[in-house]
């Protein structure tokens, strides 16, 4: 099991970063003004540093509001943990940021799927994810992908334990 990143951590990363900021700004070419005023110089980064710690917490509230994460007392803390809707939206975001490139071998994955009726939100669930995965169905059941996510594609028939209804297949050469 992955321990949750506490708020607590997620601040001393911050201030630690800050901590670095200070000491590299030290060797900073500084303008004459900033020779000239040292106090309204540090009274600048000061206002700087509030502004900064005020964004980081604004974007803590914001995952909080629009439910990517949840905090919950852990033991003697409080933890952020991240919420079913907080991971699609991590690998939607991730799968936007790679560079999809078509598999270096040429083969392309395949997906074949006999979902029963009685699990008809399930087999909708697949579809969608599928489709964020960049498959390409060829019929209702039957999805073929040119990238490498095969990982991806294994994590999702892990995590909603459909395994059991689907087959998946490397395949060298398709013809449409």
């Amino acid at each position: 099991m992955k321990l949750p990143v506490t708020e607590k951590f997620l601040l001393d990363v911050y201030n630690y970063t800050e901590k670095l900021n200070e000491t590299f700004d030290l060797f900073a070419p500084r303008t004459m003004k900033e020779v000239c005023c040292p106090a309204l110089y540090e009274l600048k980064q000061e206002y700087k540093k509030q502004k900064a710690k005020q964004k980081f917490s604004q974007l803590v509230y914001r995952l909080k509001k629009n439910g990517y994460i949840k905090i919950k007392n852990l033991e003697q803390n409080e933890g952020i943990i991240l919420t079913e809707k907080g991971t699609e939206k991590v690998l939607k975001t991730k799968l936007k940021m790679q560079n999809k490139k078509k598999r270096s071998d040429e083969k392309w994955q395949m997906i074949i799927f006999d979902i029963p009726e009685r699990k008809k939100g399930l087999r909708n669930l697949l579809r969608g994810k599928l489709r964020l995965l960049e498959y390409k169905m060829l019929q209702q059941s039957i999805w073929i992908c040119p990238y490498n996510v095969q990982k991806e594609t294994q994590f999702i028939l892990r995590k909603y334990s459909l395994d059991s209804y689907v087959k998946l297949f490397l395949i060298k050469e398709i013809e449409i």
